[in-house]
């Protein structure tokens, strides 16, 4: 067997569940998720919609699933469906030796709702049931995102015994909704009779995309204090969820829910990829090391981390204090904190209802040159 990365075993040691921010046919087939998992501790994946898109305009892994999909009649979302879940149901299958090893903590693989209908509950929660239901490994989670109307369909996909990924949140207060959300579904779950110790949540909290508006921001105000704050929100505003994380989970309310079975959500930190290339390619990944944490890697950040990342333990708990005072400077400064993690929020969703769109593109077209084929032969 390979031997493991230190530096990636390092990240390990202090507590962090390295997953991959990625997803192909081609990365199953080839053994390259294997591999990673064999030698950069990653033991977990995720996946949204520009990731799909991205695997299916790449090569012919998907060729044959087409072909069949185009011979039996089916329509554009329903081909989107099957494709997406394949890929998931033989990641959760590579993952299972790893999720059986933590007791379900890890060996995840995560897969988004259609981004359409974040802001609808109802919509929201059926597509959570029927994804879960259809890939059919315990050791999948559902992505929903944190808007208003996301929240209690996380609610209610917890109570039904479903694992959850809370995705694109930005914002400290919505972050403490996003934990009530998972606390009211807990005690639901219980009330139906669920096994608390198997429904398993991550909570992810955006890092770098929250430096990208803050940044920008901060050049438009032009002085040198300003200017100083820059690359700096991100960390700090990541370092305060996790202060709200430990406040949250040392409650009576969790402690009862704890005695029942239920496991903690771990906060997950996305966006790591580093988008300025002015800063340090792992800062997103050391400076945000702690025990019961989650950070999921795109494939760049990953070799970055295990090719010279210095991992010095934890780089969260000590750093309270001074994370208040880098989001307060912001106020000082002119930049709006509520209103950078609405326009976040906004973007977020929408960006993914555009790679949504180029998915269902990429997969018309690929139906299309099927049945084009299939005519021709």
């Amino acid at each position: 067997m390979a031997d493991t990365n230190a530096r990636t075993q390092a990240l390990s040691d202090v507590g962090v569940s390295i997953w991959l921010d990625d997803l192909s046919r081609g990365l199953i087939q080839s053994g390259d998720l294997q591999k990673l998992i064999d030698e950069k501790n990653v033991v977990g994946v995720t996946t949204n919609p520009t990731i799909f898109a991205g695997a299916l305009s790449n090569g012919e892994d998907y060729n044959e699933q087409v072909r069949e999909l185009a011979g039996n009649a089916a329509t554009l979302e329903d081909a989107t469906f099957d494709i997406t879940t394949s890929d998931v149901r033989h990641a959760c299958d590579i993952m299972k030796p790893v999720y059986d090893a933590t007791d379900g903590q890890d060996g995840r693989v995560s897969i988004e709702v259609d981004p359409r209908m974040a802001h609808d509950t109802e919509a929201t929660t059926a597509m959570a049931d029927k994804l879960w239901k259809s890939v059919d490994r315990q050791n999948v989670m559902i992505k929903i995102p944190a808007t208003v109307e996301g929240l209690p369909a996380i609610t209610t996909a917890i109570a039904a015994g479903i694992s959850v990924n809370v995705t694109l949140i930005f914002s400290l207060e919505r972050y403490r909704g996003v934990m009530n959300a998972y606390l009211s579904g807990l005690e639901q779950a219980k009330e139906n009779g669920h096994d608390l110790s198997k429904i398993r949540s991550v909570a992810s909290f955006f890092v770098s995309r929250v430096d990208t508006e803050i940044d920008k921001r901060l050049d438009a105000a032009g002085s040198a204090e300003a200017k100083g704050l820059k690359g700096k929100a991100g960390i700090a505003n990541a370092r305060l969820a996790y202060q709200a994380f430990e406040e949250v989970f040392s409650t009576s309310r969790w402690e009862t829910l704890k005695s029942a079975g239920a496991r903690v959500q771990r906060p997950l930190w996305a966006s790591t990829g580093v988008k300025d290339p002015a800063y340090k390619d792992t800062m997103y990944v050391v400076d945000l090391a702690v025990n019961d944490v989650v950070n999921t890697m795109p494939p760049k950040t990953l070799d970055a981390v295990a090719d010279h990342a210095e991992v010095d333990g934890d780089q969260v708990t000590p750093h309270y204090a001074d994370a208040k005072a880098m989001l307060d400077a912001l106020e000082g400064v002119g930049v709006s904190y509520s209103d950078v993690v609405k326009v976040l929020e906004d973007e977020g969703v929408d960006k993914f209802e555009k790679s949504w769109a180029e998915l269902l593109d990429s997969v018309q077209g690929e139906l299309d040159a099927a049945n084009k084929a299939g005519a021709a032969s």
